[in-house]
C-alpha cells in the first residue's frame, strides 16, 4: 500500500483565515485509490519551510509519495515549485507535461500551472495546483503511473502493472 503525505501550501489556510479544501479533495481521491494517507498539514508558502517538510517526509522514508498543493501559480508568494527543485534529486518533466496536457481539457489555464514532480531518495514528491479540482485533475492524470514509480524508487523494477502500461521495465 502506498503512504502518502499531503502538504497544503497556503498562506491563508495557514492562518486559519480560510478553509482547506484541496488538502481533503486529495485525501478522498487518495484513499478511493487505495493508498493510505500517513500525515496531512498545512503549511505557509515559506520556501524554507516548505523544503525543510518535503526533506523530512522524504528522508524519514514514512511515506513513498508526497502531494503538496498550492503555490504552483504565477502569485508572488508561489514558491512551491522552487521549494520542490531545491529538495528533489531527479525531476521526472513528463509528469509535469502530462498534469498540463490533461488539464488543458478543461480549462486554458492549466498550461499556467508550474506543477512539477521528482525524486528524493526512494521518495517521490508531486507539486499540484491548489484548487481542489485542479488538485485531483493533475493528480488524476498520473495516478495510473505512482504504483509504477513507487515500486521502481523501492527497487521493485518488475511490477505487473508495467505489462499494463505496454513496456517492460
Amino acid at each position: 500500500m502506498i503512504q502518502v503525505a499531503i502538504l497544503t501550501i497556503s498562506d491563508s489556510c495557514s492562518q486559519g483565515e480560510r478553509q482547506d479544501r484541496s488538502g481533503p479533495a486529495l485525501r478522498e481521491f487518495v484513499e478511493r485509490l487505495g493508498w493510505q494517507v500517513a500525515s496531512q498539514e498545512i503549511l505557509p508558502d515559506e520556501r524554507r519551510q516548505i523544503g525543510q517538510r518535503l526533506r523530512e517526509f522524504a528522508d524519514a522514508q514514512t511515506c513513498q509519495l508526497i502531494l503538496a498543493t498550492g503555490g504552483t501559480g504565477l502569485g508572488p508568494r508561489d514558491v512551491t515549485p522552487e521549494a520542490v527543485r531545491d529538495v528533489i534529486e531527479r525531476e521526472i518533466p513528463g509528469l509535469g507535461e502530462q498534469m498540463r496536457a490533461y488539464g488543458r481539457q478543461f480549462t486554458p489555464l492549466a498550461s499556467l500551472s508550474r506543477s512539477l514532480a521528482g525524486t528524493r531518495g526512494q521518495t517521490l514528491i508531486v507539486a499540484l495546483p491548489g484548487s481542489p479540482k485542479g488538485a485531483v485533475q493533475s493528480l488524476e492524470a498520473i495516478a495510473d503511473l505512482i504504483p509504477h514509480l513507487v515500486d521502481l524508487l523501492q527497487g521493485r523494477s518488475e511490477h505487473p502493472y508495467a505489462l499494463k502500461l505496454g513496456g517492460a521495465t
